[in-house]
This record gives structure tokens, sequence and C-alpha cells, in this order.
């Protein structure tokens, strides 16, 4: 006898359906008030001006391009995009972001093409963040405070060519480089690592005069109770009564 199997159309359907769902790669779902697309085969994940105030959690392994534009965003932690290794391009203007962590993208520095920093709150941040990426970067319209670190990220990270001239300080240890872009301070000679390198050798020179002036004070102190308990001693000794006169009496009485 010959079995033989029909298949109608709720088992196309079905068997369609589950085609279809093992064909979806695992974290492909796409984070709440966003827009997650594909371009030429990439992924993009958009959530632009949509009132975030964090790196959202969900995004898809998978994307490339990843826009967090014109939100509330005040800080990137630690391996904020470590588990997107496919990610080249990261869009973080127009945030609030205030604070940098030294480890922020870690995970995405090899594959990193662009990363966009201007339009926000940065004063200062951890050259270790910036100088690990080979993406181009862009950090105008921030309120820098110019100091060496900075410097260090202008002389050596791959910064947008049309952006340099924004970067502006905002406060700086003399007065008369505020209001200033940065670029123009520094062709002018002014190298604010040395001013820093001349601050630590001040501070080390204070501090080896601090502790010079504490072992004299020492010593002094030493010296000083030594020479009393010499005194005392002394004094102590002459208040002793004398034997002699005790031997002179007994030779009289000889």
């Amino acid at each position: 006898m010959t079995l033989t199997t029909t298949t109608g159309p709720a088992t196309s359907v079905a068997q369609a359906f589950f085609c279809l769902l093992l064909c979806i790669p695992w974290g492909s779902s796409c984070p709440p008030s966003c827009q997650c697309t594909e371009r030429a085969g990439a992924k993009a994940v958009l959530c632009s001006s949509q009132h975030l105030e964090e790196i959202p959690k969900d995004i898809p392994r998978d994307v490339v391009f990843l826009k967090l534009d014109a939100n509330s965003i005040t800080r990137i932690p630690s391996n904020a995009f470590r588990h997107l290794s496919h990610l080249e391009e990261i869009d973080l203007s127009r945030n609030a972001i205030e604070k940098i962590d030294r480890a922020a993208f870690k995970g995405v520095a090899a594959g990193l093409r662009s990363l966009d920093l201007s339009s926000n709150r940065i004063r200062s941040i951890p050259k270790e963040a910036l100088l690990a990426l080979n993406a181009r970067l862009r950090l105008a319209n921030n309120p820098w405070h110019c100091e060496c670190a900075l410097q260090e990220v202008l002389w050596e990270a791959r910064l947008e060519l049309d952006s340099v001239q924004d970067i502006t300080c905002h406060t700086a240890p003399r007065q008369e480089y505020v209001g200033k872009p940065l670029l123009q301070v520094l062709d002018a000679g002014v190298n604010f690592c040395s001013v820093r390198q001349r601050t630590m050798d001040v501070a080390m020179f204070v501090a080896m005069f601090a502790w010079f002036a504490m072992l004299i004070a020492y010593v002094v102190c030493y010296v000083r109770h030594n020479r009393e308990d010499s005194c005392r001693h002394r004094d102590y000794l002459s208040s002793l009564p004398s034997a002699q006169p005790r031997a002179d009496t007994a030779s009289t009485a000889l």
C-alpha cells in the first residue's frame, strides 16, 4: 500500500510562516520610538528627536548606521556599543552629553568610520575614549575646557576638517584664550601639555620642600629632646649625695 500526503492551503501557509521565522535573525527587533530600515543590505536604526535620555539597550546587533541625534542623552557609559560589532556610523549630535566614560566606545573601535559628538555639553573627554578610534570625529560646538587632553585629541585623532575651526575654548587656563578656536591658540605656540608639566613640577617641588622641612623639624626636635634629657640626667646626678665625706670621716676615726 502506498501512502500519499496531500498538502492543503493551511499547511502551505504554516510552512511558509515557519520558514519566515527561521529567516529572521536573532536580535533584529527595533527599539521603541525608533525606526529600523535597511539600505543596500546595511541596517540602520533611526532614533532622532525621540526625547531619549539614554542610549537604548535593545539595539539590533547587526546595525550599521545608528542615529541618536536631537535627544536628551547626557552620558555615554562604558561598553555602550560593545555588542554592536557591525557599527560603522554613530550620530550623537545635538544632545545634552556632559560625560563620556573611558571605555564608552570599547568594542566598536576597529570598524567605526564616523562619530558625531557636535553640539553637546562636553567640557572635557578622556583621550583614551577617542584616540583608539579610527573614525572621523566631529567635536564642534561644545563648551570645551582647553587642556592637554583636548590638545592631544586634536593632534592625534582623525577630525573632520570642516569642523576643526568650531572647536572653541569655552574656558582655559588663561582668559586670553577664551572664545578662540583651539587650533588658533595652538598655532600661536601655546602648549597646554607643557603647562600641565610645569604645574606638576611645581607641585613636586613644593612636596619635596615640605618633606625636607618636616625632616629638619624632626631632627631639631630630636636633638632638643636629647639635650633636655641630658640636662635632666646631669641635674639628677649632681643632686645625689656625695660618698667622699663618708670616706674622710672613716679615715679620721682611724
